[in-house]
């Protein structure tokens, strides 16, 4: 099997692979630099899914055995270092919807069943939960307040990017726990890239509208078809938490493609509807 592709030099990468006990994810340093947090973000590797879902699929929707998934989510607890019963998942219907979670929510997705939905985002500033959303092209968008100890995840496709998912977050984190936009630490996770993600004219006139026009030839280019675009979601998305009031060098962006990534990686736009699910994963220690 290839390595994992990188989209720019080795010396810019701001992710590490991880290989415990078999189970092999991604992690950002920057938000275990200063040991407050532990985050991960999983592969296709280390499961006991089969078929179109193999190996590490995390969703429960897509027709995989059920029982193999949450053997999926124990290997990733254990390999994360968490309890399978901290982990609190979001009900993502591409909405820009926040949920404060507690310890009360511990285990709502994985250990027993949610009593929410609509929910694209999760916060927290309690230690022993584990916040897990859901990808296989969109962006994760990790946040983490070192000063207030609190933290963030949330999926944003193109829409919860048109809907400023980044800064939503970042503004429900300060209603929640005060934090200050100038002391969050940012991450902009693996997701589809520039080159492998073409929109048609509806999708770019929103997103020219949505963004201020010196940004256009930023994150739109040509399509490599007529009538069509590229769109470079990570660009985007660090336009938006540069525009929430983030510091540039507390903003860290992915150089991993989904899409790029078979192997490694479920993507939407490469393999449709018959995959499994990523997951990124953040708990405060």
């Amino acid at each position: 099997m290839e390595r994992i592709r990188w989209k720019r030099k080795a010396d810019t990468h701001e992710l590490e692979t991880v290989t415990e006990n078999g189970v092999v994810y991604l992690k950002f340093p920057a938000l275990e630099e200063n040991g407050l947090a532990v985050n991960g973000f999983s592969t296709r590797l280390g499961g006991v899914s089969e078929g179109c879902w193999s190996t590490m699929n995390l969703s429960f929707t897509r027709g995989d055995d059920p029982e193999r998934v949450r053997e999926n989510y124990r290997r990733m607890a254990r390999a994360l270092g968490v309890e399978t019963e901290s982990m609190t998942l979001t009900y993502q219907t591409h909405t820009t919807n926040v949920r404060r979670v507690t310890r009360a929510d511990r285990g709502k997705g994985v250990a027993r069943e949610r009593d929410y939905r609509d929910v694209d985002g999760l916060v927290t500033d309690e230690p022993g939960i584990t916040l897990v959303t859901f990808f296989a092209d969109c962006v994760p968008l990790y946040f983490l307040d070192p000063v207030r100890r609190a933290i963030g995840l949330s999926h944003s496709g193109w829409r919860g990017t048109v809907g400023r998912m980044g800064r939503v977050t970042a503004e429900r984190m300060k209603e929640e726990f005060g934090s200050v936009p100038e002391d969050l630490i940012a991450c902009i996770g693996p997701s589809i890239c520039q080159d492998c993600y073409e929109v048609g004219e509806e999708v770019a006139e929103q997103f020219r509208e949505a963004f201020d026009a010196q940004w256009h030839d930023r994150i739109l280019t040509p399509g490599k078809r007529t009538g069509k675009y590229q769109l470079d979601l990570w660009e985007a998305n660090r336009i938006i938490l540069l525009e929430a009031g983030l510091r540039p060098d507390r903003i860290h962006v992915t150089d991993i493609c989904t899409c790029c990534n078979p192997d490694y990686l479920f993507s939407h736009r490469r393999m449709g509807e018959k995959r499994g699910n990523l997951c990124a994963f953040l708990a405060l220690r």
